[in-house]
């Protein structure tokens, strides 16, 4: 009786955290010219504007599905983007996490 509660409670939570992940990607909308605000932090070696960073965070479920794509992988996946990525406090994904990550596969 113990156990099928445990396994009631551990899809419930499954289920929500499906749900906020859904909810969350629906909230974001992949836009790369939403990223203009970093081309010159990303062009050249000045810092990430504040513009730059909250646009950037917007983006970061989006960060696979630009590496994937050959057109914008030559902007993105380069020293100075990861360097703006990481001082905007956001996340890049690494190439290995590319191999492995279904969700960084095309």
């Amino acid at each position: 009786m113990k156990a099928s509660y445990v396994a009631i409670a551990l899809c419930t939570v499954v289920v929500v955290m499906l749900a906020t992940a859904e909810v969350s990607m629906a909230t974001v909308t992949c836009s790369p010219v939403q990223l203009s605000s970093c081309a010159s932090a990303i062009s050249s070696n000045t810092p990430p504007s504040s513009l730059c960073c909250t646009k950037l965070r917007e983006q970061k479920p989006c960060l696979c599905q630009y590496l994937n794509n050959p057109n914008l992988k030559k902007f993105v996946n380069t020293p100075n983007a990861r360097k703006v990525a990481r001082t905007c406090g956001t996340p890049f994904p690494s190439p290995i996490l590319l191999i492995l990550m279904p969700l960084c596969q095309s």
